[in-house]
């Protein structure tokens, strides 16, 4: 027979250790009420500039939108999915680098499909409603 184990749980496994350390900071309720305040702001701003039509250049805006969307992933990424710059907590230079090639992945896919719709679909629609306009 072998000698008894001396480990809380008997099987040689210590479970003394703080989970939460290693989580983060923002895993508490204070930290997921933060990152919800931020992400509601962060949505709120995009709705007031465009709705308010604050700038008269549209490229500007987009530019400003898409800032606005960069830094509301960065946010949802560190206040609800905790990665943080410790290597335990889950954040790596892999995934940082994945991170951002995805982020210029949508970005600029983005920007794309939104100039090609404009640039393909727009003159036709104007066309369309002159002609219903006339009797």
């Amino acid at each position: 027979m072998s000698a008894p184990s001396t480990a809380p749980d008997g099987y040689g496994h210590d479970h003394d250790h703080d989970h939460h350390a290693s989580a983060g900071p923002h895993s508490t309720l204070r930290g997921y009420a933060t990152g919800f305040v931020l992400a509601v702001i962060l949505t709120v701003i995009p709705f007031w500039l465009v709705m308010g039509k604050v700038f008269a250049n549209p490229g500007t805006a987009g530019f400003v939108l898409l800032g606005l969307g960069a830094v509301q992933i960065v946010v949802h990424m560190v206040y609800f999915l905790h990665m943080n710059t410790k290597a335990e907590g889950g954040w790596s230079m892999l995934a940082l680098l994945f991170t951002v090639m995805l982020l210029v992945i949508m970005l600029s896919g983005s920007i794309w499909v939104m100039y090609h719709l404009n640039h393909n679909m727009m003159p036709g629609m104007m066309n369309q409603m002159m002609h219903h306009d006339t009797p």
